[in-house]
């Protein structure tokens, strides 16, 4: 399980630090594409497999599955980490996340999300006032 928040910087040639409590889980291979509220989303391959096979039985008659489905995938990139630990985060997937130099990321279960920081801190504080009616409207038993 993928869990916890981690500061870190991408350098001039977009490579990124992948926390270490994450490289055992990602494996060798993990695939980092276009993620929602303007983050980036980082699958493990064989979480990456169980999405893609959900997408597949996305109807094609449906205008919304085929646009939703073309954006997600045209951006995804299969990942390895260097010696260092790193990743290389393609300039396209910099400029959707909106990351300059710091970011944070975010354990969130079975993925992990790269934020720039600004947009991480943005959300939290937001998140942060409103999280016990969250917790409340999705009736979670915590």
């Amino acid at each position: 399980m993928l869990m916890g928040e981690y500061q870190h910087s991408i350098d001039s040639k977009g490579r990124l630090i992948i926390p270490a409590k994450f490289r055992n889980q990602l494996g060798d291979r993990f695939v980092i594409t276009r993620g929602l509220d303007g983050c980036l989303f980082g699958y493990p391959a064989p979480e990456w497999q169980a999405l893609e096979n959900k997408l597949n039985h996305l109807p094609l008659t449906r205008k919304d599955a085929r646009a939703f489905v073309r954006f997600f995938y045209s951006a995804a990139t299969e990942c390895e980490l260097d010696k260092q630990g790193r990743v290389n985060i393609p300039t396209l997937l910099i400029k959707h996340a909106g990351i300059s130099k710091q970011c944070v990321i975010v354990g969130v279960a079975n993925r992990f999300e790269i934020w720039s920081a600004e947009r991480w801190n943005k959300f939290a504080d937001e998140t942060e006032e409103n999280f016990d009616q969250l917790a409340e409207a999705m009736d979670i038993d915590l």
